[in-house]
């Protein structure tokens, strides 16, 4: 099969490194596979390590331009072509309505609110996968589709899994955090859905005993405000910003529970992949939250806006004996290396591709 993977900019965000890791997956499994990308460049392009073509001959910072996209699929005449994020999914029944030929996929990886032309696509590709049980929901229940027309693949693991890393302490120490200290982890871009400031609303109101602190890995326009309401509410030396991390592995080993506020997810990449390195996690309900942990066992998720039961599930937490702790952290790598392998979650991917060529070859026949 030849596949091309449409994605508007490779940035450092879940549903890139999703979009890197089938293109990959694709290659090793012997198709020829193209990741497509409206803007040249991004914190992922370097090492992506598929062939990848950028439609803007330089980067002019616009995710929704991309021209002659027609014309150069229909020059690479792909089998498969599988549309990534919502400028791409913009784009998707435009690209089946020109390619008759071709199996365009859908995706929804997001709990946005979706662009009318998103919506369209929809209706008109030739498949639509969800990253979720929730976002399949929604597009069944919500948008009306038929449920044969969409396939749920979670989100694979981006970054190996692996055994739980021991713990960091020359980065627990060089972030001030003492060694009886829990460290609270968010992993995330930022943006104003991510809802980070949520967080340092409810650290700020935690007891400072037993101690903790809240380490932010990331980067994005909303994190100078960020900053300054965490100096603000008079938290500032217990927050530390890591700022980009290409590979998060010693934030994930120095840290002790996994935290989220984000309004929007349809999966979320930061909890699963904390569940794998045995961090428990407290999130705000959100599309697909509760999927990425066992609710109540590795993860808890809470109502949104309800500080006081966040706080009490994270005191709990930072006061949990070693022993259950170990056990906790053991079920959570268990349950994330079942349920979102990265070779179950790329086979499936090209299972679904091979059943569309084959029913569409079936379908011309008649």
């Amino acid at each position: 099969m030849k596949i091309l993977v449409v994605q508007d900019h490779l940035r450092s965000g879940g549903t890139e490194r999703q979009s890197v890791l089938l293109a990959r997956a694709a290659a090793a499994a012997g198709h020829a596979a193209v990741l497509v990308t409206f803007r040249p460049g991004g914190a992922l392009a370097a090492s992506s390590g598929v062939p990848t073509r950028s439609l803007q001959p330089f980067d002019l910072g616009l995710d929704w331009f991309a021209p002659g996209l027609l014309r150069f699929l229909r020059r690479e005449r792909p089998d498969v072509i599988l549309c990534m994020g919502r400028m791409a999914n913009c784009y998707a029944g435009r690209i089946q309505a020109g390619l008759p030929g071709a199996a365009v996929i859908a995706t929804l990886r997001t709990g946005k609110t979706l662009p009318l032309l998103f919506r369209r696509s929809l209706g008109s590709v030739r498949h639509v996968v969800a990253n979720s049980r929730g976002a399949r929901d929604r597009l069944v229940g919500g948008l009306g589709l038929p449920g044969e027309k969409v396939t749920v693949i979670p989100n694979a693991l981006a970054l190996p899994a692996g055994a739980a890393a021991p713990p960091d302490p020359e980065m627990r120490a060089r972030l001030g955090a003492p060694p009886g200290a829990a460290v609270l982890l968010c992993v995330a871009m930022f943006r104003p859905e991510k809802n980070q400031r949520e967080l340092v609303e409810i650290a700020a109101s935690l007891p400072p005993e037993p101690d903790w602190r809240l380490w932010f890995a990331g980067d994005g326009p909303a994190r100078a405000a960020c900053e300054r309401l965490a100096r603000r509410r008079g938290i500032g030396a217990r927050v530390a910003f890591l700022g980009y991390q290409a590979d998060p592995s010693r934030a994930y080993a120095a840290a002790d529970i996994a935290v989220h506020a984000s309004r929007s997810e349809s999966l979320s990449n930061f909890l699963i992949e904390a569940q794998a390195r045995g961090l428990p996690a407290v999130a705000y309900e959100a599309q697909g939250v509760e999927e990425c942990f066992v609710p109540g066992r590795t993860g808890w998720a809470i109502a949104r806006g309800d500080r006081a039961a966040f706080r009490a599930a994270l005191g709990l937490l930072i006061a949990e004996p070693a022993d259950r702790r170990a056990g906790r952290a053991a079920e959570a790598r268990a349950f994330a290396q079942a349920s979102f392998d990265p070779v179950r979650q790329a086979d499936a991917h090209l299972r679904l591709f091979q059943r569309l060529l084959e029913d569409g070859g079936r379908a011309s026949r008649m």
